[in-house]
């Protein structure tokens, strides 16, 4: 687990590791999202990126007799 500081501006620096692993890029937006008692930095995908991400999805729903 990583930890950081806040800055006194109230800036965080996002350690190395971390950057690699969910693949951020400088200038990069994140959406910031609190939770409960915690602060989630959600990654903002370009659509262009995101283009085939469901490629291969189960799209079949059980559905009951009276639905079509």
């Amino acid at each position: 687990m990583n930890a950081v500081t806040l800055s006194p501006q109230f800036q965080v620096f996002i350690p190395q590791e971390v950057r690699d692993r969910v693949h951020l890029e400088a200038g990069q937006q994140v959406q910031v999202i609190a939770y409960n008692d915690r602060i989630e930095l959600i990654p903002i995908q370009s659509p262009e990126r995101m283009r085939g991400f469901l490629r291969g999805i189960d799209t079949s729903v059980p559905r009951e007799d009276d639905r079509l």
